[in-house]
């Protein structure tokens, strides 16, 4: 049998082989996460546009870039796909803004708490690295009986994992979280 030959065999069962590789990893992320080893950090859901309006108010969810009805059923589909998982309740904390908290809600897995330092700091409404430092610290802090849950925006979870998460998109972190914790798994309801 020819090198050539050997090779492109040889890539073919590689490449056979990578689905299960994943599919246990991503086994072992959510086994972390039902644990307490590991936390769920998500971007909320379709909420179509970029950033807030000028007229921004933090408790005025008509100032806000909301969920669309897309993003409403993005946001209850977590429920079946987490409990999928053997998830079913959860320590839900969320950003302020409407549309984290309208995500967190959505999931109906517990009550939700507002945790200030995931909200966006996009276009200087916040301060990136005091917020992820606090982000570390809070989670850190929390018990681990039920899984834990953080629902914030896209430049929060990109400071703090590296990860450029879609909308609705989430990422299984390792625990304790650091200033780069260990990404475990990259996951979205189907």
């Amino acid at each position: 049998m020819s090198g050539r030959l050997l090779n492109c065999l040889l890539a073919l069962v590689l490449c056979s082989l990578t689905p299960l590789v994943v599919a246990d990893a991503d086994e072992e992320a959510w086994q972390a996460l039902r644990e307490g080893r590991a936390v769920l950090i998500l971007r909320h859901a379709l909420a179509p546009g970029t950033g807030d309006p000028d007229h921004f108010e933090l408790g005025k969810c008509s100032t806000q870039r909301n969920l669309n009805e897309q993003g409403r059923a993005q946001a209850r589909a977590w429920h079946g796909y987490l409990a999928s998982h053997g998830i079913d309740n959860a320590q839900l904390y969320s950003s302020q803004w409407c549309r984290c908290m309208d995500t967190a809600k959505g999931m109906a897995l517990g009550n939700v708490q507002a945790m200030p330092s995931l909200n966006s700091f996009f276009r200087g409404r916040g301060n990136r690295d005091q917020q992820t430092r606090a982000t570390i610290a809070s989670v850190n802090a929390l018990g681990s009986e039920v899984p834990v849950i953080l629902v914030s925006h896209q430049v929060n979870i990109t400071a703090l994992t590296g990860v450029y998460p879609a909308s609705n998109e989430g990422v299984i972190l390792a625990r304790p979280l650091s200033e780069r914790p260990a990404v475990l798994a990259r996951v979205t309801p189907e």
